[in-house]
């Protein structure tokens, strides 16, 4: 799994009743957009993570790259 700062995390759950979450990748701790991940959840509460199963990054497109499009990777 790789990650970039501005990607977004979305946390689905195995549990049924439990809503799913998100979290913006603040600062990539690992080598080369490995784990861990310092991450703000939408409550502004921050920690560092390393993501697992359920787990979907959504990149963030880049601006300096027109043709380049956004991916999905699951882990």
């Amino acid at each position: 799994m790789k990650a970039h700062e501005g990607d977004v995390l979305r946390f689905t759950s195995r549990v049924v009743g439990t809503p799913e979450h998100h979290a913006t990748v603040v600062k990539v701790l690992g080598h080369d957009g490995e784990p861990p991940y310092r991450v703000r959840y939408e409550d502004g509460h921050e920690t560092e993570i390393f993501p697992s199963s359920g787990c979907v990054i959504e990149t963030r497109q880049a601006p300096e790259s027109p043709a380049w499009q956004p991916h999905r990777e699951r882990r």
